[in-house]
């Protein structure tokens, strides 16, 4: 039978190794936090749900099948052994609802109470499992259609049912969670998606289980729907395990790249800045080829600060106030007046030290905490010289006119 079929489920099988290997990256992307925080109850229904759901789709490869049935000697036995995965998945499924409804620090009576009911009930599923198919009489091995081929067989019809049925109640428990949570207020944006890429992976489950479960009835009617389980099927559960695993990697992956991204529009940003202040230390910040982006950031700000010390002396806060009053007057909006009054005020210290390199050795100067807290700002004003020369000439217009 073996033979026969191989020329049937080689595009199948490079279907099953599609999701395999993108449960396999969310595994790995997930690892170091779960290895990291292994007390973490969600943490571990994560990885115990995808190595799971890796091994179901390794071993359900018709390939892996043949292979498990030729090294035990015993035909079919690659049948309560996927069954016993998904068995265990749909465990895995539901124990990660629960720490994710109670987390870490809801522990309560409620919370033990079904975890321990999920569990005994599922490992009570396996162990029916393992009994039907010792009880049945399977002798001709089949790859691909097992569910259908002994859907009639006592014992086997008993063991094919009831994995359908845990699998389809899990399932559906599972989905109907997830979508409630994705109408909570509050999530983050990456979560979010995260949840609805979820949500209809484990909805495409459903017709995984609609398929098997209506080619098994047809077979006990006398009809033969044999494609929905060998095509339809195993189509279903591939689609489902990927929407699942990008479910999973998504907010992971996103909330890394929107991090990554901030942090090197940070760096940029503070470009300007940083070239004016070379001129105030007549170096540059340190640069390093292989440096991450977090780490250039932190040089470029140090790098902003230290120069920004040796100008303190020469600030000049009533110009800053000053050229706050005539940006408001140009009409800007006061974020904006402020940074241009900053600016202002930056670029006189500069000129005024250019002047007297002299005053260096006396440090003492305004409070510079502001100035500090607003490098991006300041950067960013310094990108509109049309700007400040408008706020620097209409704040030294009233000072002008006093002396005349």
């Amino acid at each position: 039978m073996a033979s026969d079929s191989s020329t049937l489920f080689g595009d199948v099988q490079i279907s099953f190794w599609i999701p395999t290997a993108a449960l396999t990256a969310a595994l790995a992307i997930k690892l170091p936090s779960i290895v990291r925080m292994w007390r973490d109850p969600l943490l571990r229904a994560v990885g115990g749900l995808l190595l799971f759901a890796c091994a179901v789709f390794v071993f359900a490869a018709p390939s892996t099948i043949a292979w498990t049935n030729r090294v035990t000697g015993v035909p079919n036995i690659s049948a309560p052994w996927v069954y016993s995965l998904i068995t265990a998945l749909c465990a895995s499924w539901l124990l990660l609802i629960i720490a994710w409804r109670n987390g870490l620090a809801n522990r309560s009576a409620a919370t033990r109470r079904a975890t321990r009911w999920v569990v005994s009930v599922y490992v009570g599923v396996v162990i029916a499992l393992w009994v039907l198919f010792a009880l049945a009489d399977t002798p001709v091995e089949r790859l691909r259609d097992l569910d259908t081929y002994y859907a009639t067989t006592p014992f086997m019809r008993e063991q094919i049912l009831l994995y359908l049925l845990a699998h389809t109640v899990a399932c559906t428990i599972t989905a109907r969670l997830i979508w409630n949570w994705i109408r909570t207020d509050g999530l983050d944006a990456w979560l979010r998606w995260g949840l609805r890429f979820l949500g209809v992976g484990y909805a495409t489950n459903l017709l995984f289980d609609a398929s098997k479960l209506t080619a098994v009835f047809a077979r006990w009617t006398g009809h033969d729907l044999d494609w929905l389980s060998t095509d339809l099927a195993p189509a279903a559960a591939c689609v489902s395990a990927s929407l699942v695993a990008v479910g999973f990697i998504l907010p992971h992956t996103g909330q890394y790249l929107h991090e990554h991204w901030r942090i090197r529009l940070r760096h940029r940003r503070l470009r300007t800045l940083s070239a004016l202040m070379r001129s105030v230390t007549g170096g540059r910040e340190p640069f390093t080829l292989r440096g991450t982006a977090e780490l250039r950031l932190i040089r470029r700000e140090t790098f902003i600060r230290d120069a920004l010390l040796q100008v303190s002396r020469h600030l000049d806060e009533n110009l800053r106030g000053r050229s706050y009053d005539a940006a408001l007057a140009l009409g800007r909006e006061p974020a904006r007046a402020e940074a241009l009054a900053a600016t202002v005020m930056l670029l006189d210290a500069i000129d005024t030290r250019q002047r007297s390199p002299e005053a260096d050795a006396s440090p003492s100067g305004p409070d510079t905490a502001y100035l500090l807290r607003e490098i991006q700002a300041v950067s960013r004003a310094l990108r509109h010289p049309d700007d400040i020369e408008a706020v620097r000439t209409r704040a030294a217009a009233p000072a002008e006119s006093t002396r005349a």
